[in-house]
């Protein structure tokens, strides 16, 4: 239960910002009604006592827990609240239901198969495991079959741009990667390891992963922060017969991709005509970008932090540089404001605040806005919408979520079962039109450009699309039919 502390009451702070349920462990004077008094002291502070359950009593004290509801970002104040208000009290710790979750971790290993007796002993380890080990050394290929290899990827991380959080380092960003890890696993049955790395290396991150790939069927990087993520991606790639895929880039790319897709057909647009400006040119805004580009969105205003993309700038990244050839044809020099105005599109992956909801009336009829910043958007929905018809965020509170969980279960299911060696531009671009297609004609509206990440159709649809362009394009190790 203790998670740091809380300079105030040397209780221990948590950090967050939703509004739960949280439990306070509270120890005080045995006296008469003393359980009221803290009850009152809650409530003045404006929370809801909803349970109180007792742990421990001495012949001086009492200790109890109290289930209240609270906003996480207001324990401090409200354990400080409690000692000044009631003599004697002591907040010896306090959690919310998210912090109770974790406890001991999301993840965990299960056998698949029983082992009860001597006879199952001697067929999963010594002496008859040595038979599969030989097996494996005539033909590695056959780990595929014989080894968790076939079935399981690894989540890897460096903690260095864990998102709305920033560079939180390799213990801090682990519960992000179990989390990400029970995701492949309950939307499309995939076995995911987290590791975090305690490095910001790219060279040593690439040595690791190299060194421990053999045991795994593919490679997904997470949370690393450009330019590194760029140079550990290829690099891997490059050295790797299994596939290496950054789901900040490409999952987020084709998700935007299935979005875009939609979007217009909604609009009654073709992508093809359709001019666009996208705000952030990181690793995922500028992978965003390129997969609007292949899917025939060619009239492109990027903006970074230093302001418009054009051919005269010389302070680009390596991969920046992309944007010179592909977008701002006309060489536009002026603001993000002026770019606005006659667009079709807008694509943020910013921070908040970056887009004036004013600005948005300028934009052509049906306007289309995807503002993707967490935790908050570019642009408040409820402001944006007065202007455009169509909006989405990255958040679950509104309609239309950009959710990355809505493509890479999907593309490691299919990379997994069809054994491929890497992941292609192609197979992305088939990913995003077959995530585009789980939502039927008579579906589409406004408030409907994408699939639930709880729909069924998901992870099978994109899946079956990578198996199919890998097996057409040979990169497969095995036949894989529809």
């Amino acid at each position: 239960m203790t998670v740091g502390v809380n300079e105030s009451t040397n209780a221990p702070r948590i950090a967050g910002g939703h509004d739960g349920n949280c439990v306070f462990r509270i120890k005080f004077p045995r006296k008469s009604r003393m359980v009221q008094k803290v009850k009152a002291a809650f409530q003045a502070f404006g929370s809801q006592v909803h349970d109180v359950d007792p742990v421990h009593n001495s012949t001086t004290h009492s200790t109890r827990d109290f289930t209240v509801t609270v906003n996480s970002t207001k324990t401090g104040e409200l354990s400080k609240h409690l000692t000044d208000s009631v003599p004697g009290l002591t907040v010896v710790a306090f959690s919310t239901n998210v912090m109770l979750a974790h406890l001991g971790g999301k993840l965990e290993v299960v056998g698949r198969v029983p082992l009860t007796n001597r006879s199952d002993l001697s067929i999963l380890y010594t002496p008859g495991v040595a038979d599969v080990c030989l097996a494996i050394r005539d033909d590695p290929d056959k780990a595929f079959n014989l080894t968790i290899k076939g079935t399981t990827i690894l989540v890897v991380s460096d903690g260095t741009r864990v998102l709305a959080l920033g560079d939180i380092g390799p213990r801090a960003a682990m519960p992000v990667m179990e989390g990400k890890c029970m995701l492949f696993k309950r939307f499309a049955g995939v076995n995911a390891v987290p590791i975090c790395l305690d490095t910001k290396d790219p060279k040593e991150i690439i040595a690791i992963v190299k060194a421990i790939a053999p045991g795994y069927g593919g490679i997904n990087l997470e949370d690393i922060a450009s330019p590194g993520c760029y140079d550990i991606e290829r690099a891997l790639q490059e050295a790797l017969d299994i596939p290496v895929f950054h789901d900040d880039r490409h999952g987020t790319a084709v998700v935007v991709g299935a979005a875009a897709i939609n979007a217009a057909k909604v609009v009654d647009k073709q992508l093809k005509d359709m001019k666009a400006v996208c705000i952030g040119t990181g690793a995922a805004g500028l992978t965003c970008i390129q997969m609007l580009h292949a899917l025939g969105l060619r009239n492109i205003i990027a903006f970074n932090s230093a302001g418009v993309v054009h051919k005269d700038r010389t302070d680009l990244t390596d991969e920046e540089e992309w944007l010179k050839k592909h977008s701002n044809r006309r060489n536009f020099k002026g603001s993000l404001e002026r770019a606005i105005k006659g667009a079709d599109l807008v694509l943020g992956l910013s921070v908040e605040g970056t887009i004036k909801a004013e600005w948005l009336a300028g934009m052509k009829p049906n306007g289309i806005v995807f503002a993707l910043a967490n935790p908050k958007p570019e642009v408040p929905p409820e402001e944006a919408l007065k202007h455009v018809r169509i909006m989405a965020t990255g958040g679950s509170n509104y309609p239309n979520q950009i959710n990355n969980a809505l493509a890479f279960p999907g593309i490691f299911r299919g990379l997994l079962d069809g054994r491929v060696r890497k992941v292609t531009e192609e197979m992305k671009l088939a990913a995003a039109r077959a995530l585009a297609a789980v939502v039927k004609d008579e579906d589409l509206d406004e408030e409907m450009i994408i699939p639930s990440v709880f729909n069924p159709a998901v992870a099978p649809a994109v899946a079956n699309a990578i198996k199919v362009i890998a097996e057409q394009r040979g990169l497969t190790r095995r036949s894989v039919k529809n």
